[in-house]
């Protein structure tokens, strides 16, 4: 039997339009993203995506910025409101630290309001001295 849906490494396979939708209207963290700059983002990051075997239809996205060397930043994790409860960001979240394992990073960090548990289940921990990290935003 076929699995419904897999999982891709594939920039070609991200439906840009469809990623753009999600994370500018639906995503706290990205309301109103435009969309050259979100296809700036796409074209300079490890992008990752879980699609319905039987239609071809994203239903997922992540992406990773990296050195490839000692760090990445996992951000823009989306599941389609539609597939969710399916076990789909698990499928995401376990291909995206298998696809990056080789690199032999030295930290992987995100930011998450709702996830903690998923992503502690890949081995995601709260910062042990979170005291010493600092963000610039605008």
């Amino acid at each position: 039997m076929t699995e419904p849906f897999y999982f891709s490494a594939e920039t070609n396979r991200i439906d840009r339009g469809l990623v753009h939708a999600w994370l500018s209207e639906q995503a706290y963290w990205a309301q109103g993203r435009p969309r050259e700059k979100q296809d700036a983002a796409i074209d300079a990051s490890r992008n990752y995506g879980v699609y319905n075997t039987a239609t071809g239809e994203q239903v997922a996205y992540g992406r990773v910025v990296t050195d490839g060397v000692t760090f990445a930043w996992l951000c823009d994790v989306f599941v389609a409101t539609t597939a969710r409860g399916q076990g789909i960001g698990k499928m995401l979240a376990a291909g995206i630290v298998a696809d990056l394992e080789p690199l032999d990073l030295s930290r992987i960090l995100l930011s998450t309001a709702d996830a903690h548990g998923l992503y502690a289940q890949y081995g995601f921990a709260e910062l042990a001295e979170p005291s010493r990290m600092m963000a610039r935003v605008r």
